[in-house]
């Protein structure tokens, strides 16, 4: 079975995040996604999200593309961010358009780990529209 794995903090989910998640389903015949931890958001973009980790998971969970949805591993933790990967060993690491900071560190780290996912940058869905950011700062 292809395995394909996305992450992101889908706090406030719109149009943009939908489109990613259905392309990257796309890509493997199950779709695991990881929603970030509250503490992991607070340290990676400087806020707290609107709606905790617990209501983001709920949320992404309930859609029809996901297959399977999971907390991210807490930062400081012995396996590291990427632990998770370890967990489920997936085929295609799909990451949005906009997740360029962890791009290169996962790369790095699965060839350290010796697992041989792909890694692939998904395509923006309007991204003058649907970013999250933008549609905060219009509410």
């Amino acid at each position: 079975m292809k395995l394909v794995m996305a992450f992101g903090t889908f706090d406030v989910l719109h149009p943009g995040h939908i489109a990613y998640l259905e392309e990257a389903r796309k890509m493997g015949d199950a779709l695991i996604v990881v929603v970030a931890r509250d503490s992991s958001v607070v340290m990676i973009k400087g806020r707290r999200p609107v709606f905790g980790e617990k209501e983001r998971l709920k949320i992404v969970s309930s859609l029809k593309t996901v297959d399977m949805a999971v907390l991210g591993a807490k930062v400081k933790t012995e396996n590291g961010r990427f632990g998770i990967i370890r967990r489920f060993r997936p085929s295609v690491i799909a990451l949005g358009y906009d997740q360029q900071k962890n791009a290169e560190a996962l790369e790095a780290w699965l060839k350290e780990k010796g697992i041989g996912a792909k890694v692939v940058r998904m395509k923006a869905l309007k991204p003058d529209t649907y970013r999250s950011s933008l549609i905060k700062n219009r509410l």
